[in-house]
C-alpha cells in the first residue's frame, strides 16, 4: 500500500530542484564538513523553522547557494576569517589604512580577498591575502567579499607572496623578514623563491641580512618603506657590536619612538647607535704582593697598558719582546674560533 504524502510534497518538483540532485550538492568542503548534510527542501525548511538545523549548517547552505548561482565571490562574516599563519607585514601605515577605509565605505569592497577553509578550525577561514581589506571591513561592520579555495600551506604562502609582489606592496625589510619566517616554518627555498619572486642568490642575501638583526629591532622599526637593502645592511653592521646592539634595543623603548613614522624610526635608531660610544674604562692588573703592576685604560678607539717598572722591573720590556708571538697566537685563536 502506498504511503500517504502527509506533507503534500510534489515529488516531481523535488526532483527538478538542482540543489537536491547528486552527491556533489551534498558535499560542502568550503565549510569544512566531512559528511553530507541533509538535503534542502520543504521538509528541511520545516525543520529549520523548528530549530532542527544549526547556524553552522545554514551558513554552509547560504555560501554554497552563492557558488551554485555562479558567483565565484562569496560574502563571509569577517569574524570567521583568521589571519595567515605567517604574517608578511610589519605594521600598517595609518594614512594608507584610512584612505582604504574611505574608499570601501564610499564604493564598497571592489577587490575580494583570498581565503581557504581553516585547516584546524571547522567552519572558519584563513586569509591568503587581503589582510588590510579584512581589517577595514571588520571596522565598517560589513560582510567581506572573498574567493574561497582549497589551498595547501605551500599554495597559501606562494599566493600571499605573489599577490603582494604584484602590487609592490611590501617593503624590502618586510619581504626579507617574511622570507626568514617562512624558512623558520620549514618551507623549502624553492617555495620561498616562488612566493617572493626572487632568485636563489637574492633570497640567500635577504635571509642572511635579517639573521644579523635582532627580530625585536626589526619589528619595532616596522616596514620602513623608504629604506632599502643597503641601509639595512649598514645598521646590521653596526649592531654586530654587542654594545651598539644593546644601545639600539634601548632606543626603541624611548617614549617618543612610537610616534614617529617607520622611516623616521629607522633613521633615529641608526643615528643613535652610530654616535654611541663605549664609556671609558680604567682598571689595574695586580699579582700577589705587587699591586697595580699594570694600569689599563680603554676608550672607543684605544686600549692602553702602562707598566709600573717599580712594581715589577723589566716586565714591560718582556711583554714588548713577545708582542709578535702574542699576535700570532691571537690570529690562531681567531681563525679556529677558540
Amino acid at each position: 500500500m502506498a504511503r500517504k504524502n502527509i506533507f503534500g510534497i510534489d515529488d516531481h518538483a523535488a526532483d527538478q530542484n538542482p540543489a537536491t540532485q547528486g552527491d556533489a550538492a551534498d558535499f560542502r568542503p568550503l565549510a569544512s564538513f566531512e559528511r553530507p548534510l541533509n538535503r534542502s527542501g520543504p521538509v528541511g525548511a520545516l525543520s529549520r523553522s523548528l530549530g532542527g538545523i544549526n547556524e553552522k549548517a545554514q551558513r554552509a547552505v547560504d555560501l554554497e547557494r552563492q557558488l551554485a548561482q555562479g558567483q565565484a565571490i562569496v560574502e563571509l562574516d569577517p569574524q570567521l576569517v583568521d589571519s595567515s599563519f605567517v604574517p608578511d607585514r610589519l605594521g600598517v601605515n595609518a594614512a594608507d589604512q584610512n584612505m582604504l577605509l574611505s574608499q570601501i565605505r564610499e564604493h564598497g569592497q571592489q577587490v575580494p580577498i583570498l581565503v581557504r577553509p581553516h585547516p584546524e578550525a571547522s567552519g572558519r577561514f584563513q586569509v591568503a591575502y587581503g589582510h588590510r581589506r579584512l581589517a577595514v571591513v571588520k571596522q565598517l561592520g560589513m560582510k567581506v567579499r572573498a574567493v574561497v579555495r582549497e589551498l595547501s600551506d605551500e599554495q597559501l604562502v606562494v599566493s600571499q607572496g605573489q599577490e603582494n609582489n604584484a602590487r609592490t606592496d611590501l617593503s624590502f625589510i618586510e619581504r626579507a623578514f617574511f622570507s626568514r619566517r617562512l624558512e623558520q616554518h620549514g618551507f623549502s627555498r624553492d617555495v620561498i623563491m616562488s612566493s617572493l619572486g626572487v632568485d636563489k642568490a637574492a633570497l640567500s642575501r635577504m635571509i642572511a641580512l635579517v639573521g644579523r638583526l635582532p627580530a625585536s629591532l626589526i619589528e619595532a622599526i616596522g616596514s620602513a618603506p623608504g629604506i632599502g637593502r643597503t641601509r639595512w645592511a649598514e645598521i646590521a653592521e653596526l649592531v654586530e657590536d654587542p654594545f651598539k646592539e644593546a644601545e639600539a634595543l634601548k632606543v626603541i623603548l624611548s617614549p617618543t619612538f612610537g610616534a614617529m613614522s617607520s622611516d623616521e624610526r629607522f633613521e633615529y635608531v641608526f643615528e643613535q647607535i652610530r654616535l654611541a660610544r663605549h664609556k671609558p674604562r680604567t682598571s689595574v692588573w695586580s699579582v700577589e704582593g705587587r699591586p697595580k703592576v699594570v694600569r689599563i685604560s680603554e676608550t672607543e678607539d684605544r686600549l692602553s697598558l702602562v707598566f709600573d717598572k717599580a712594581a715589577v722591573p723589566n716586565f714591560g720590556a718582556y711583554v714588548e719582546k713577545r708582542l709578535e708571538t702574542l699576535y700570532r697566537e691571537f690570529l690562531e685563536k681567531t681563525e679556529t674560533g677558540d
